[in-house]
């Protein structure tokens, strides 16, 4: 699989009634669109909008624990985080988020619901 089939497979899973019934929460996740290949001028446009290198594919901006909220850096089963991407979640740690990279949406999952499982 792709890392964007792996995150559709993410993202799927997060919409099944089951999930969202005891995980409501999960409303709130969403995909940080910077990968992916663009024109050169559509490149200019996105990054004098803000778009930045290595930021993780995926925020939960739910507060759980002492996390502000959750970062997950989606890699396919062999996939491995660029030193961009080492740099955003090494930071985003040092200001109060998880940030974890994980290979698979099977991985991911495992990490949502431990973090959606500790006491707010």
């Amino acid at each position: 699989m792709t890392e964007a089939q792996h995150q559709a497979a993410l993202m799927k899973w997060t919409q099944q009634a089951g999930v969202r019934a005891k995980y409501p929460e999960l409303k709130f996740l969403f995909h940080v669109p910077n990968g992916g290949a663009r024109n050169p001028i559509e490149g200019k446009h996105l990054k004098a909008a803000g778009v930045k290198r290595g930021v993780p594919d995926l925020m939960l901006p739910v507060p759980r624990g002492v996390y502000h909220g959750l970062w997950i850096e989606l890699k396919t089963d062999k996939g491995k985080a660029s030193p961009e991407q080492e740099w955003w979640i090494a930071e985003l740690r040092k200001n109060g988020y998880a940030a974890e990279v994980r290979r698979g949406w099977k991985e991911a999952v495992g990490l949502l619901v431990k973090y959606l499982e500790e006491q707010p």
